[in-house]
């Protein structure tokens, strides 16, 4: 048995999957806002009751909000701050008395659609989060690529490439640097775009939902976010070309992605034709949690 954890900003959800995927069990908390130990002893919590319920013992997977890092096993870039500087992979050993296995959250998902979602069988794969925030992971040969420094695949903080016809002003991002591809492709970054050039305050969601229906200003917001988010994977291709690429968080529920995306990346993959594949997701957002109990596969 493979017992999955996501361990999100707002709730703890775990997940108990049989050998060939089967869900067996799932069960959520809330998260223990800004409590480092309360939150070691709700993932405790939820380890040892999905355990007594089913009768079994399992290998433990986390996915978390950020990273694990390979010099001192503290973890790195999480947004969720009470977890920085902190060993929790070591605490986790230490509570459930066996081996834990941490990955970001955007490579438990690349994970999950990698094993047994859109993109199965395949040899390497691109998981993309556009959400809050951008993320993304990457899986070879069903593994989790971590890197040297344990970002393969934060795409999100690279800068997004200006055009002739889209020049892009200057946009601080909350990581210091500017004009970050998460400033502009995130929720957010879609709702602040629509904001400068309509004087409109709507989310990403009601954007995408109207530009359906015929609302010129929406509609224009939208193909500008194709435009750039075409643009973004094509560097992603170009240097590391995945099979398939797939879409999550909640803007890949729009689905006019999937049919524009790939005129919209094409132009700019150095190739003279564009094979990649771009799916929305199997899993949806049960891919995070899936993806963690898959760090045992």
């Amino acid at each position: 048995m493979r017992l999955g954890i996501d361990l999100g900003g707002s709730k703890i959800e775990i997940v108990a999957l049989a050998d060939d995927g089967n869900e067996l069990l799932r069960r959520r908390v809330a998260t223990p806002q800004g409590d480092y130990t309360g939150t070691l002893q709700a993932i405790a919590g939820l380890v040892v009751g999905v355990e007594n319920e089913l009768g079994s013992r399992g290998t433990v997977g986390v996915g978390i909000p950020g990273a694990e890092s390979q010099a001192d096993g503290l973890i790195k870039n999480a947004n969720s701050i009470c977890l920085i500087g902190q060993p929790l992979r070591h605490d986790l050993q230490t509570l459930l008395q066996r081996e834990v296995r941490l990955a970001n959250d955007a490579n438990c998902f690349t994970l999950s659609e990698a094993v047994d979602g859109s993109a199965r069988g395949v040899r390497c794969v691109f998981g993309v989060i556009l959400g809050t925030g951008v993320g993304g992971g990457i899986v070879i040969d069903g593994r989790v690529l971590a890197g040297a420094n344990a970002i393969a695949g934060e795409w999100g903080h690279n800068p997004l490439v200006a055009t002739e016809t889209d020049p892009l002003r200057p946009l601080p991002c909350y990581c210091g640097r500017s004009s970050c591809i998460e400033t502009w492709l995130s929720g957010p970054g879609m709702a602040a775009d629509h904001l400068r050039t309509s004087g409109q305050t709507l989310s990403a969601e009601a954007i995408a939902s109207r530009a359906e229906t015929g609302d010129a200003a929406c509609a224009a917001t939208l193909a500008r976010y194709e435009s750039r988010l075409g643009r973004a994977l094509a560097g992603i291709i170009n240097i590391l070309d995945p099979d398939v690429i797939v879409l999550g968080g909640g803007l890949s529920k729009i689905q006019r992605l999937y049919e524009r995306l790939p005129e919209c990346c094409g132009p700019h993959v150095f190739s003279d034709n564009f094979c990649t594949k771009i799916l929305p997701p199997v899993h949806g957002d049960s891919s995070g949690v899936r993806g963690a109990a898959w760090l045992w596969n």
